[in-house]
């Protein structure tokens, strides 16, 4: 209720020529509410009829954690490709299952590279399950592996990269654990597209109800604001989710094996982390058209803003660290420094919204005063005017007397009654 007296205060203040009581503000409230509901319901059925497409492009950040992580384990050979090394894994374990007849026409079929690669990882899958001590002479000692690839078990023995089968597939579409969880999951996915997809409408609809008292001049800036406020909104989006989730669950994933835990993430937390992340850098980006608003209703001007600009930096950096968990410093920076350059950009369209408000100051009080000065000059020609017809045809008494005299009509003969009688009203006639 408090935050609600506050907007409304606002709202009063941006229109005070028109200020409403209460239940007024309410009703705007409620119009605004169900506006907001509609539009993301209509959103939300569109999205969830493509929530296939929409969960594919989720699960692609995984696939880079995965890919790249792999690749790290893999020794450093254009040999040793991640899609390769799995073909390798699934060729091993089929060998591994047929008798020992079948064993020779199996290989037969199989290329002189993919046959390579296959002995490499038998050999190197069967020396892991050795002791640590023992495995490098049993590899340089392995039978029927040529020996230049006897140059790739050192470095396969120190990055150790995983031997078990379908590894990449049980981390890509992860698991839930209750019969219902699957189309919840694509409900809440699809409610964060609808709200991607009518953002810049769910803004217009919060600006008509915050800000309904600017001038006509400002109403027209809406709607340019509303543009660049979706396409920064889609920036943050987009730049999280190319730049900066990959970068963050490549983190926390290595950060669970260097303790030895298994990273069976589940696929609703990884969704809400995915979604909430994306949708935070998103926000993030919008500070200007935030500003913008906050200059335009008084809020905020560009001295104050330029005053605590060392504050500001500050509490972005802290956000920044707390969005971004990881060590790194270069992460952290990947969405500090495009808040800064946001921030910085405010203070100058601050600064120009000023000045512009300051020049139409000045020309209205321009016109103002020469206003005056045209009125002023004016009544001085008019009474400059009145007094030359004065000077120029004086008027004498006396000649008016004797006017009268000539058309014999004296003065004297029709006396003037200063108080006449008065007379009794006639009454009405019966």
């Amino acid at each position: 209720m408090f935050l609600l007296n506050k907007v409304f205060q606002l709202r009063d203040k941006a229109s005070k020529a028109d200020e409403k009581p209460f239940l007024e503000h309410l009703e705007d409230l409620r119009y605004t509410i169900t506006r907001i509901v509609i539009t993301l319901l209509i959103t939300t059925i569109i999205s969830f009829t493509y929530r296939d497409t929409l969960m594919e492009i989720l699960r692609k950040p995984i696939d880079e954690v995965w890919n790249t992580h792999s690749d790290k384990k893999l020794p450093s050979n254009p040999m040793f490709d991640v899609e390769v090394w799995e073909v390798a894994k699934s060729h091993a374990d089929v060998l591994a299952h047929l008798p020992e007849k079948q064993q020779a026409y199996f290989l037969q079929n199989l290329s002189p590279e993919q046959s390579r690669l296959m002995q490499i990882f038998i050999a190197y899958k069967s020396a892991m399950a050795l002791p640590e001590a023992s495995r490098a002479s049993y590899l340089q000692n392995y039978p029927d592996i040529l020996p230049e690839d006897q140059a790739f078990f050192p470095e396969l023995l120190e990055k150790k990269p995983n031997t078990q089968l379908g590894s990449r597939d049980k981390f890509r579409f992860m698991s839930t654990l209750n019969p219902t969880e699957s189309f919840m999951l694509s409900m809440k996915l699809a409610i964060y597209a609808g709200i991607v997809i009518a953002f810049p409408l769910l803004l217009f609809f919060i600006l008509q109800f915050v800000v309904p008292g600017l001038h006509q001049h400002e109403k027209k800036a809406i709607y340019p604001a509303l543009a660049v406020g979706f396409g920064l909104f889609l920036s943050g989006v987009f730049f999280a989710y190319w730049w900066i989730l990959p970068s963050v669950l490549e983190f926390f994933y290595s950060y669970g094996e260097s303790m030895g835990i298994a990273n069976e993430w589940r696929i609703g937390y990884y969704l809400s982390f995915a979604t909430q992340f994306t949708m935070i850098f998103g926000l993030c980006f919008e500070l200007p058209v935030v500003v913008w608003v906050l200059v335009k209703v008084g809020l905020l001007n560009y001295e104050l803003m330029s005053r605590t600009r060392s504050y500001a930096i500050l509490a972005i950096v802290i956000i920044s660290a707390i969005v971004t968990p990881t060590p790194d410093a270069f992460t952290l920076l990947l969405l500090a420094a495009p808040m800064i350059v946001l921030y910085e950009l405010s203070i100058w369209l601050a600064w120009f919204d000023a000045r512009k408000a300051k020049k139409r100051e000045e020309a209205e009080e321009t016109e103002r005063l020469n206003r005056l000065i045209a009125m002023h000059s004016s009544e001085e020609d008019r009474t400059s005017h009145d007094h030359d017809l004065t000077h120029d045809h004086p008027i004498d008494i006396h000649d008016e007397y004797h006017a009268h005299e000539e058309f014999d009509h004296p003065i004297d003969d029709h006396p003037i009654n200063d108080h006449p009688t008065p007379t009794e009203p006639t009454p009405p006639k019966e």
